[in-house]
């Protein structure tokens, strides 16, 4: 499911959900939901085996396990994770409304029609700030509290 594109999913979200902004939702968060997934995954699958078999000794086992140890030794994973879903989602987002009937990329579409190049540049500008702000001012500084808290920079 991954490698299909989640803007592929529209046509039938649109006959699932309708016109309304249910399918877009469904949309963003197919698109995000896969690298979200697979980075906790590995996240879990890539824990120091160390850690694990300091837990064990501890008496920590089953669900315990996982909730106290390999769960939280997997949030910088889960951070990459949790980024990509964004920039996935977003993407999606922007393909969905073009389709749409509003937001960003319904009025990107309308401009190009419209032949207002101006209008469509400043839409670009608008989605790439928007993306940068997120990017810069979210996920950075929430990455480097993370890596600093699980000792993976200074």
């Amino acid at each position: 499911m991954q490698s299909i594109p989640s803007i592929v999913w529209l046509p039938i979200a649109l006959i699932a959900f309708g016109q309304g902004s249910t399918a877009i939702i469904f949309i963003i968060v197919l698109g995000g939901t896969w690298a979200m997934t697979m980075n906790v995954r590995m996240g879990i699958k890539n824990v120091q085996p160390l850690l694990i078999r300091a837990a064990r000794t501890m008496g920590y086992k089953g669900s315990e396990l996982v909730w106290k140890v390999m769960l939280p030794a997997s949030i910088p994973a889960a951070l990459t994770g949790a980024r990509l879903a964004w920039a996935f989602g977003w993407r999606a987002l922007m393909a969905g409304e073009l389709l749409g009937r509003g937001g960003l990329g319904r009025t990107l579409l309308d401009a190009r029609d419209m032949f207002n190049m101006d209008l469509v540049i400043a839409i670009m500008v608008i989605i790439s700030i928007i993306g940068l702000i997120v990017e810069y001012l979210v996920f950075a500084p929430l990455e480097k509290k993370v890596m600093t808290r699980w000792g993976l920079s200074k």
